[in-house]
């Protein structure tokens, strides 16, 4: 049986994560594709993608591609002649054309974070939180056009715990991932393992998530911003203006919250443990970050005041 030639695309973390366990599991990577060097830091020097970091770190000597566009001629010209067998795409974060599609005999495999035909797009993980799901998963689907309407070839759920945040779910989805993502290459090694059609009545749509979503405002139900709170959280974070007593307004940012049974004026803090009432219900906040410091309690902060203040 002859080993499987992938080629890997991929960008952030999450991607990251999984093209190391990959290659632990000596699964043979003719070449990764990886967004171009982008501006980082103060210094905005160009930095290389986490997925690249990678390899760069393993000290490995594995051709990566950058193209500024996935249909660029050369680029997939550069692409046939590697002679791979499978493109695995894991949050790549360009739209792959037909004509890059159709280059490998075994076809293309993407690595979705949700339940397809749930939440298709730029930001299921996101998505699935801020409308309070109970359970997410991973979809491994062949690559088509359409976007994320492709068949489905394996899939596992998730459980969302009711104080989720983003940074943990994303955690666990991408561990569930990498064995699932194993199992279907070594499937691919024996002939094209079959796939599920997906039920495109029942397809949901994840768009990117905007700045101005991360707003809070503190008169819609405490369960509601909750949720929006762990959507954002740790990045780039829920946020509002505290306003103190003598008129000074900060802006801060709400990682960590619990929904409470309490009633008040919505965006009053009601404790001095960071209890703030809700359009309906309260939070007690858990951990947040006032503008220019790092993350504390609601406690810790409100140690800084003398009456307590509002939000806003």
């Amino acid at each position: 049986m002859d080993l499987l030639r992938i080629v890997f695309f991929g960008t952030p973390d999450f991607a990251a994560s999984i093209l190391n366990y990959l290659l632990d599991a000596q699964v043979e990577v003719a070449a990764v594709v990886t967004q171009p060097d982008r501006p980082k830091g103060r210094s905005l020097q160009a930095s290389p993608s986490p997925v690249k970091a990678c390899l760069i770190e393993r000290g490995l000597n594995i051709p990566v591609l950058q193209p500024e566009k996935a249909s660029e001629a050369p680029f997939l010209e550069q692409l046939r002649h590697l002679g791979a067998d499978l493109f695995v795409v894991v949050a790549f974060g360009q739209i792959l054309p037909q004509s890059l599609l159709d280059i490998p005999p075994k076809g293309c495999i993407n690595v979705h974070a949700s339940l397809l035909p749930k939440y298709r797009g730029a930001a299921p993980i996101q998505r699935s939180l801020l409308n309070g799901e109970n359970e997410t998963g991973i979809a491994i689907q062949k690559m088509v056009k359409q976007l994320d309407a492709g068949d489905v070839i394996a899939s596992a759920k998730v459980e969302i715990l009711p104080n989720m945040t983003y940074g943990e779910l994303k955690k666990e989805l991408c561990e569930l991932s990498k064995p699932l993502l194993l199992l279907v290459l070594q499937s691919f090694e024996k002939a094209v393992p079959p796939a599920e059609p997906q039920n495109h009545s029942l397809a949901t749509y994840a768009s990117k998530v905007t700045v101005e979503e991360a707003e809070i405002h503190w008169n819609r139900p405490a369960q509601e911003i909750h949720n929006q709170i762990r959507a954002f959280s740790p990045k780039p974070g829920a946020w509002c203006r505290a306003f103190s007593p003598n008129g000074e307004k900060k802006r801060v940012k709400i990682l960590r919250t619990v929904v409470v049974e309490q009633q008040g004026e919505a965006g009053k803090i009601l404790s001095s443990d960071g209890i703030v009432a809700c359009g309906s219900n309260s939070l007690k906040i858990i951990e947040m970050q006032p503008e220019g410091k790092k993350a504390m309690s609601a406690s810790d902060w409100l140690r800084g005041f003398r009456t307590l203040p509002y939000f806003g």
